[in-house]
C-alpha cells in the first residue's frame, strides 16, 4: 500500500512588529544620546566613593590636566556670549559677531585671552590641531579669575566643578582652589570616577 505523503505547513512569522520596535529603539536612542565633546586636553580622574549626582545644566567646569594647565568650561550658549563681549570689554579685546557664536558653541578651552581672538578665527578642523598651554592662573596675571566672575555674572546660578587629573601636582590644584576663595566660592564639586564601596 502506498503512503500518503502529509503536506507540512510552514509557520509564518510576521515580522514587522518587530521592525517597528528596532527602528523605535534606535530613533529613542538617537534622540537621547548626548555625545561626549572634544576636549583639548585628555584627564584621568581620580576614583572616589561618592554617589553626588551633578545637574546637567547651569555647570562651570574647570579642568587641571597633568601639567598643570588650567582649562575652562560654561554651558550655556547665551551665557558664554555674553560671558566673552564681557571678557572683551574688560581686556579692550573687540569679539566680532561670528567670532563670539563660534565661542559659544566651542567645548572647553585653554589659553590666554590675546590668543582666543585668533583661535575663534580658525576653522573647526584648525582648532583641533592648536595646542592649548592653559589659561593664565598665576599672581601677575590671573585670568582666571576673571573668566569665573564674569561667567557667575552672565549666569548666578553656576555651580563651579574641578575636573583634575590624577597625577596632576597640588600646587597647580592649590592655584585654582586659591582663585576660587578668593573670589567667595567655597563650595564647588571635584568630578571623580565612580569606585565600588568596599
Amino acid at each position: 500500500m502506498s503512503q500518503t505523503k502529509i503536506k507540512k505547513n510552514q509557520p509564518l512569522l510576521d515580522m514587522t512588529p518587530m521592525v517597528d520596535l528596532a527602528f523605535l529603539l534606535v530613533t529613542f536612542f538617537m534622540l537621547t544620546t548626548k555625545f561626549a565633546s572634544e576636549e583639548p586636553v585628555i584627564v584621568d580622574i581620580p576614583s572616589s566613593i561618592s554617589e553626588i549626582k551633578l545637574p546637567d545644566n547651569d555647570i562651570l567646569t574647570i579642568t587641571i590636566s597633568k601639567e598643570g594647565s588650567v582649562f575652562f568650561n560654561m554651558d550655556g550658549k547665551y551665557n558664554r556670549q555674553e560671558l566673552l563681549s564681557k571678557m572683551g570689554d574688560r581686556y579692550q579685546i573687540e569679539f566680532t559677531e561670528q567670532e563670539i557664536n563660534s565661542f559659544a558653541l566651542m567645548t572647553s578651552f585653554g589659553m590666554p585671552l590675546n590668543k582666543l581672538k585668533g583661535f575663534l578665527q580658525l576653522e573647526h578642523e584648525q582648532q583641533k590641531e592648536v595646542i592649548q598651554t592653559g589659561i593664565p592662573a598665576d599672581s601677575l596675571n590671573n585670568q582666571l579669575a576673571d573668566w569665573i566672575v564674569y561667567s557667575r555674572m552672565a549666569n548666578p546660578k553656576l555651580r563651579v566643578v574641578l575636573k583634575g587629573d590624577r597625577d596632576a601636582n597640588y600646587p597647580s590644584v592649590q592655584k585654582v582652589i586659591n582663585t576660587l576663595q578668593t573670589n567667595n566660592i567655597s563650595r564647588f564639586n571635584l568630578i571623580t570616577n565612580m569606585e565600588k564601596a568596599s
